[in-house]
């Protein structure tokens, strides 16, 4: 079991249209009734990757600080990267869900983080680790999505979040959605309507994908071939209302890209290129975290 905290920063976007900066402020109080022997600093984010930059300052630095997010998901992975870019770190990690979906806290929070701060000491969970070509490393907490789960993400980006907006952009995306090829190590060529791989057994704040959980050295593989939209429709509906059941799962999953296609990790989107190298590895009891 790691050492126990001795110092919290918490970073959050101070421009966010969520309360980050309020959640972040109420944190602080908290902690400071509770433990007034543990420093806590307030650190807002300035620019774009910002908070991974600060994430990796600490993680750089002695002792055993734990870095919050207070944030969605997309945040949270910032802070979980820059913990990783410093290999043999004391950091360790935490989410104060302050954005749209937080999927990640939704489904591994097991009490009030004040509480697990308090009382708690960091325990090892896994990662998921994409290498596309020669690009470093991304290292995602709950997710990697290729097809259709980051084009009507990157959709939703565009035309803003909102439970109605959402929905009206899900249907949307979904009817123009066009499958999309892979080429696998045999030499077979798939398409693809949805590949996720999964770190956690939900997400998308209703979707039930798996029974996995994110400490169990391996992910699961949710992939989906080709199909009549209504057979696409009817498993969405279906991981919403009853889950997809047991999937199977691994600790390596390869492919090479046939076309460009979007990414999502962890809520945030990128691009991989035509005829890229994809490998996903576990990352086990990678990161520290306190939840």
């Amino acid at each position: 079991m790691a050492e126990p905290i001795d110092s919290v920063i918490v970073v959050f976007n101070p421009g966010s249209t969520g309360d980050a900066a309020t959640l972040a402020d109420e944190l602080r109080d908290q902690l400071r009734a509770a433990r007034p022997d543990l420093p806590v600093e307030l650190c807002p984010t300035e620019y774009a990757g910002h908070a991974r930059d600060m994430a990796r300052k600490t993680a750089a630095g002695p002792g055993h600080p734990l870095v919050v997010s207070a944030s969605g998901d997309g945040g949270y992975n910032e802070v979980v990267n820059g913990i990783m870019d410093v290999p043999g770190t004391g950091a360790a990690a935490a989410v104060l869900p302050a954005g749209n979906a937080n999927d990640h806290d939704r489904v591994t929070s097991r009490r009030p983080l004040r509480d697990a701060i308090v009382d708690g000491r960091p325990e090892p969970m896994d990662l998921l680790a994409l290498h596309v070509d020669d690009r470093p490393v991304h290292h995602a907490h709950s997710y990697i999505g290729f097809g259709l789960t980051p084009v009507v993400a990157l959709q939703i980006e565009k035309g803003g979040k909102g439970t109605l907006g959402e929905v009206w952009t899900t249907v949307r995306s979904f009817w123009r959605f066009t499958p999309f090829e892979l080429e696998f190590a045999d030499g077979n060529r798939r398409r693809i309507d949805n590949l996720v791989l999964a770190n956690i057994p939900e997400m998308a704040k209703v979707a039930e994908l798996s029974d996995g959980r994110p400490d169990d050295g391996r992910f699961e593989v949710i992939l989906m071939e080709h199909r009549p939209k209504w057979r696409v429709l009817f498993t969405a509906v279906k991981a919403a209302i009853s889950g997809l059941g047991r999937q199977p799962a691994t600790a390596e999953f390869r492919f090479t890209s046939v076309g460009p296609m979007p990414v999502q990790i962890d809520g945030e989107i990128d691009d991989v290129p035509a005829g890229a190298a994809v490998c996903v590895r576990i990352a086990p009891g990678a990161l520290s975290v306190v939840r």
